[in-house]
C-alpha cells in the first residue's frame, strides 16, 4: 500500500441539476467542450493529474501545492472569460476545494481523509471561487499573486477535526461587468434544511415530515441563487439535538430552516424558523394550522417566506418551478410518501406494499408522475425475486407514462434503465441510467442501479464509484456497501473489504433492529460477517434471514454465499441447484459473475450448473430467432 503527500483538487458544476434540466443537449456539449479546448489542457499544463471524473465533477492531484492553487486560479479566471457572452442562467460555473494531505494510492485511485477534506472544502466553496485549508495556504505564502481571505475554523462533515478554511481572491482582474474580481455581486447565500420533527403522537408519521422536509429542500434547490445542503447531509441530524451555529459551522452555511410537522386527521400544523447562523438570530418564523390539503400551499410560502428574508431575486423559470406542484392531490401525496418509505427497504415484502401505496396515488391522480415511477421503480425491483411477476413491457408502459408526464423525471429513467438492464438490453439501459444521472446526479436509485449496471458488466472500478456515491446519499443504505465489500473482493482490495463490511453490519444491524421482521438485513448482514471470517454469527444471521423468511429467493441465494465463503460448499452447492430452477436470467448472471462463489467454481456439480446454464440461454436465443 502506497503513501504520500499530495495535493488534492475536487471541482464540480454548480447547479448542474438545473442546468440539465433546462436544456439537456446544451449543457452535455458544453461541459463537454469546456474540458476538452480549456480544463484538461490546464491541468496538463500545471503538471496535474486527473484521477477520475465523478459526474459532474472531476479529482485531481499534484505534487506541488503551488502548481495545484495556480491551476485552481487560471481555471475560475479561463471559465469566467469563456462565460463572458453567455446568459447567466446558462452558464457553466465551478466552484473548487483544495487541501494538502496524506492519501492512499491503490490502482490509480487515491483515497483517505487527504481527498475527503478536498471534496467538503468544494461543497462550500462559493460560485466560480476557491476554497482552500490553512495547510494549502501556508504552503503556498506569497508565492503567488492571490489573496487568502480567512473564512475561520469550518467543522467539516466526517472529519474529526476544525479546518481553518481560506478563500482565494484573484486581485484586480476584471470580470464580465466590468467590475474587479474583489468586487464581484455578494457571495450566494447558503442554507441547510433540518429534518422537520414529527411532533404526532404516532411514531408512523415520520415519512411524512420526512417526506414535507424532503420536498422543500427540492424547491429551494431550484433556485440558482441559493445553496442548499443535500438532503442526505442534513438526514444525519435527524433524531438528534443540536446546537445551531455548530451544525451551521460543520455545514458552512449561513441559515438554518429547522420546523415540525404535525399531522392528526385531516389537520396538520406546520412551524418553521429561519436562523441566522451568525448570531442565532430568528429572521423568520411562523405556523400554519390548516387543513391537510392545504400542504402544497404551505410547503409554497414557506419558500416564499425564505426567499424573501434573504432577499433572492427569482428567474421567471424558476418561480415556475417551485409554483409547480407534482401533484395537487393531498391524499395521493400522502399515499407516494408512504410508499417511497417503504420502497427504500429492498425486500419483497415492503417492495410489493410500496407498490400499492403508488397504484393507490395513480388511482387518485392519474396524472401524478412520480406514483408512475414508483410502480416501474417497485416491479423493477421485485423482478430480483419473481421475474415472470411483472413483466418488461408492464414497466416501460409505466415508466413512459411518468416521462411522458415529466420528461426530467430522473426516477423514471433509472426504474426504467434497470428493467432493461434485466432483460438483457443493455446498450439501451446504459443510456437511460445515465440519463437519469444527468438529471439528477444525487438520485439514490439512479446511483445504486449503474453500480449494479457496472458490477454486472465486470467493471467492478466503475461500479464502486457510484455504490459509494449511493451509500453517501443514504445513511440507513446497508445495499451498497455489501456491493463494495464484493467489488472490492473481485479486485484483491482487501483493506477496503474489511472496511465496508464493518459499515454494511453496522447499518444492517440498524436496519434488522427497527424493522426485526425484515430479512434483507439478516443475511446482507450475514455476508458481511462471513467476508470478516465471523463464522459463528454469520451462520446465526443467515438463519434469522430464512426463519424470516424461508421461500425468499434473494435470502436463499445470499445464505448459499455465506456457506461458500465459509467453506460450507455442499450446502452452498445444495442451495444453489435448488434456486436454479426458479431463477431469473439477471440472477443468474449475477451468479455468473460474483466473486463470494470462487471457493465453488471448481467443483463439478458447480460446473454442471454453469453447462446447463449455457444449453438453456443457448435454448432462449433459438427460440428467439
Amino acid at each position: 500500500m502506497e503513501r504520500r503527500l499530495t495535493a488534492i483538487l475536487a471541482a464540480d458544476v454548480v447547479g448542474y441539476s438545473r442546468l440539465m434540466s433546462a436544456d439537456e443537449a446544451g449543457t452535455l456539449a458544453a461541459v463537454k467542450k469546456h474540458r476538452a479546448e480549456f480544463l484538461d489542457p490546464t491541468v496538463r499544463d500545471h503538471k496535474g493529474r486527473i484521477v477520475k471524473l465523478t459526474g459532474d465533477g472531476v479529482l485531481i492531484e499534484f505534487s506541488s501545492v503551488v502548481n495545484a492553487v495556480a491551476c485552481a486560479a487560471a481555471i475560475q479566471q479561463g471559465m469566467l472569460q469563456r462565460n463572458v457572452d453567455v446568459a447567466r442562467e446558462r452558464r457553466v460555473e465551478l466552484r473548487i476545494g483544495i487541501h494538502l494531505g496524506d492519501v492512499i494510492v491503490e490502482d490509480g485511485d487515491i483515497f483517505g481523509d487527504g481527498v475527503n477534506v478536498a471534496a467538503r472544502l468544494e461543497g462550500i466553496a462559493e460560485t466560480g471561487g476557491i476554497a482552500v485549508s490553512a495547510s494549502v495556504r501556508d504552503h503556498v505564502g506569497s508565492r503567488l499573486d492571490l489573496v487568502f481571505e480567512d473564512r475561520g475554523e469550518h467543522f467539516l462533515k466526517n472529519i474529526e477535526q476544525s479546518i481553518r478554511v481560506y478563500e482565494i481572491s484573484f486581485g484586480r482582474g476584471k470580470d464580465d461587468a466590468g467590475k474587479t474580481m474583489t468586487e464581484r455581486p455578494s457571495r450566494r447565500q447558503s442554507i441547510a434544511v433540518l429534518p422537520f420533527t414529527n411532533m404526532s403522537n404516532d411514531p408512523g408519521q415520520e415519512y411524512f415530515s420526512d417526506g414535507i422536509t424532503e420536498d422543500i429542500i427540492t424547491d429551494l434547490s431550484k433556485i440558482s441563487g441559493l445553496h442548499v445542503v443535500a438532503r442526505n447531509t442534513v438526514f444525519t441530524y435527524k433524531g438528534h439535538s443540536v446546537k445551531v451555529k455548530q451544525v451551521a459551522q460543520e455545514l458552512g452555511v449561513n441559515f438554518i430552516l429547522e420546523g415540525s410537522v404535525r399531522k392528526v386527521g385531516e389537520r396538520v400544523r406546520i412551524t418553521g424558523q429561519l436562523i441566522d447562523a451568525k448570531n442565532g438570530g430568528h429572521l423568520w418564523a411562523d405556523r400554519y394550522d390548516r387543513d391537510l390539503t392545504d400542504i402544497f400551499a404551505i410547503q409554497d410560502e414557506i419558500t416564499h417566506a425564505i426567499v424573501n428574508q434573504l432577499k433572492i431575486k427569482l428567474l421567471p423559470e424558476e418561480k415556475k418551478a417551485i409554483e409547480s406542484d407534482p401533484t395537487t392531490n393531498v391524499e395521493a401525496y400522502t399515499y407516494y410518501l408512504r410508499g417511497r418509505q417503504f420502497l427504500h427497504s429492498w425486500t419483497r415484502p415492503y417492495m410489493l406494499l410500496a407498490r400499492r401505496m403508488f397504484s393507490k396515488a395513480v388511482e387518485l391522480d392519474p396524472s401524478y408522475a412520480r406514483a408512475y415511477a414508483g410502480i416501474a421503480d417497485c416491479e423493477s425491483a421485485l423482478r430480483d425475486w419473481h421475474p415472470d411477476e411483472f413483466s418488461v413491457e408492464s414497466i416501460l408502459v409505466a415508466s413512459a407514462k411518468a416521462i411522458a408526464l415529466d420528461p426530467n423525471l430522473a426516477e423514471a429513467h433509472a426504474s426504467r434503465g434497470l428493467a432493461l438492464h434485466q432483460d438483457g438490453h443493455d446498450a439501451e439501459a446504459a443510456m437511460e441510467l445515465e440519463q437519469a444521472l444527468a438529471l439528477d446526479p444525487d438520485l439514490y436509485e439512479a446511483n445504486f442501479h449503474y453500480g449494479r449496471f457496472l458490477f454486472m458488466q465486470g467493471n467492478y472500478e466503475g461500479a464502486i464509484v457510484y455504490f459509494k456515491r449511493a451509500a453517501e446519499l443514504r445513511p440507513d443504505d446497508y445495499l451498497s456497501p455489501i456491493h463494495i465489500m464484493s467489488s472490492s473482493r473481485a479486485l484483491g482490495r482487501t483493506a477496503d473489504l474489511e472496511h465496508w463490511a464493518r459499515i454494511g453490519i453496522e447499518r444492517a444491524e440498524r436496519a434488522l433492529n427497527l424493522n426485526p421482521e425484515n430479512s434483507g438485513p439478516a443475511h446482507r448482514g450475514a455476508l458481511a460477517l462471513a467476508h470478516l471470517g465471523d463464522a459463528d454469527r454469520a451462520r446465526k444471521w443467515a438463519a434469522r434471514a430464512l426463519a424470516i423468511q424461508p421461500d425468499d429467493i434473494v435470502a436463499r441465494y445470499n445464505t448459499a454465499c455465506v456457506y461458500s465463503l465459509l467453506g460450507d460448499h455442499n450446502e452452498a452447492l445444495d442451495t444453489l441447484e435448488a434456486l436454479m430452477p426458479f431463477s431469473s436470467r439477471y440472477q443468474i448472471l449475477w451468479f455468473q459473475h460474483d466473486s463470494d462463489l470462487d471457493p465453488i467454481r471448481n467443483y463439478p456439480r458447480f460446473k454442471k450448473m454453469v453447462e446447463a446454464i449455457a444449453a438453456t440461454a443457448a435454448a432462449e436465443k433459438v427460440a428467439d430467432v
